[in-house]
């Protein structure tokens, strides 16, 4: 026989209700997501509907005129996003055309014998998309038994179509033939192409020199030439992306000689609650048509709401970065002041999950350009206050100041950041150089 027994424990849960749900779903769009759900929304519930303010229209246009750099269109964006837009005027929709079928094309325009053109087609269709054919790739053609004159006579066919350097298996070779079609080239530059170019990359001109007899600046003036030719002729025929365009979520405008923050809502549509269905739910008598215009107006009071503590958010989040970063947004500094998400959620008395969902995805068009909001939060590096990307913008400027026979170490660098007030560990000033994308201080020097 079993037995009944009470017992209390005390837990703690989190429901997350719909409209929280729905809240924080809107706070987290960016301007074009939050326009294209606004639309599919308006669609299924028949108590909203749209309407397009002219006045609004007119604010952004009064705007426009006081601010003649903005752009809140699709169109003029410094930063991208994975939404797709319109393409370019004039682009060349290279999809339809591949590397392969472009020089199998001009093969069927030569007069070969069957059997050379079916290997160099086949040959054609190796080639990767770098337009080099791997030396394996050769290996196996022999291993076929095929013979050697005919894989030498379709090679050679094949790499005298266009574009220049195409069926290379090599970089070096892939220029040696660029530079074969070319006319009056040196002597200097065909040699330091077949033997020096790893010595030639690291600017070592000093063992260059030594051994074909050259001067640094007959090294430096063959560098030049190389320099011109295509390292990856296969390229150009890659699928080209389309080009994606953004719409700003925020401006920084100058209005009445002081700068302010505005949220771009000029595009978007008016969303209310339909006068009609709101006279239907008081003067209809049918429970199931009641009942179901209840669960519709609930829903878009939600949804107004979320719209509405969104544009509070988004507005607080934009003049607090503002604020932050006035020196920046006047044209006094290009550098950011330190900001972090935590100190902004602090200073507006807010989560900061809320913090990371509002500035989520969207993007702040100013006088400089546009960013995404993230890039504004630059957390500090040292005790002076200097944020991440002062610093790195520091070490560009004395990294391009250096002398290239002897160039700064990271040490060096880091000492003279700390007589600029910007002392960070060594180890720092690595780290940041090589997500710069320099290399060491052996790497940059230029050798004699």
């Amino acid at each position: 026989m079993g037995l009944i027994s009470l017992k209390t424990d005390l837990r703690q849960e989190l429901k997350l209700t719909p409209q929280f749900l729905q809240s924080m779903e809107v706070l987290q769009m960016n301007a074009q997501e939050l326009l294209e759900y606004l639309n599919r929304v308006t669609e299924e519930n028949p108590v909203l509907e749209q309407e397009d303010s002219a006045a609004l229209r007119q604010s952004y246009e009064e705007l426009r005129q006081k601010a003649n750099w903005l752009d809140g269109g699709v169109y003029g964006a410094t930063f991208t996003h994975g939404e797709s837009a319109y393409p370019e005027r004039g682009i060349v929709d290279r999809e339809t055309e591949s590397l392969a079928a472009f020089l199998c094309d001009q093969l069927d325009r030569k007069r070969l014998p069957k059997p050379l053109l079916a290997l160099t087609k086949y040959m054609a269709e190796l080639v990767d998309e770098d337009g080099y054919l791997a030396a394996e790739d050769l290996a196996g053609l022999e291993e076929l038994k095929i013979p050697p004159v005919l894989i030498s006579q379709a090679l050679e066919t094949l790499q005298s179509l266009e574009p220049a350097g195409v069926g290379a298996a090599t970089l070096s070779e892939c220029l040696l033939l660029q530079l074969a079609r070319q006319e009056h080239v040196s002597p200097a530059v065909m040699d330091i192409t077949a033997r020096f170019l790893p010595e030639l990359g690291k600017k070592h001109y000093g063992p260059i020199c030594r051994e074909l007899g050259l001067t640094v600046e007959e090294v430096q003036s063959a560098e030049k030439v190389i320099a011109s030719l295509d390292p990856h002729p296969g390229r150009a025929f890659l699928p080209a992306e389309p080009a994606v365009y953004i719409r700003p979520d925020v401006f920084i405008v100058e209005l009445d000689d002081s700068l302010r923050a505005v949220l771009n809502e000029y595009y978007l549509p008016q969303v209310s609650i339909s006068d009609y269905y709101l006279r239907l739910l008081r003067e209809s008598d049918e429970k199931e048509t009641k009942a179901y215009l209840r669960g519709k107006m609930q829903q878009a009071k939600w949804l107004l709401n979320s719209l509405e503590r969104r544009g509070s958010t988004l507005r607080r989040c934009a003049d607090a970065i503002l604020e932050a970063q006035r020196p920046f947004f006047s044209g006094q500094t290009t550098a950011l002041s330190p900001m972090s998400l935590s100190s902004l959620a602090e200073a507006l008395e807010l989560h900061p999950s809320t913090i990371s969902r509002a500035v989520r995805g969207k993007y702040l068009q100013c006088r400089q350009g546009t960013y995404p909001l993230r890039y504004f939060f630059s957390r500090a590096v040292s005790e002076q206050g200097v944020s991440r990307q002062a610093v790195k913008q520091r070490l560009l400027i004395l990294l391009g100041n250096e002398d290239p026979c002897r160039p700064l170490s990271d040490q060096q660098l880091c000492q003279l950041l700390a007589e600029e007030d910007m002392a960070v560990a060594r180890r720092t000033v690595a780290k940041y150089r090589m997500e710069l994308g320099v290399g060491s201080s052996t790497a940059r020097k230029r050798r004699m």
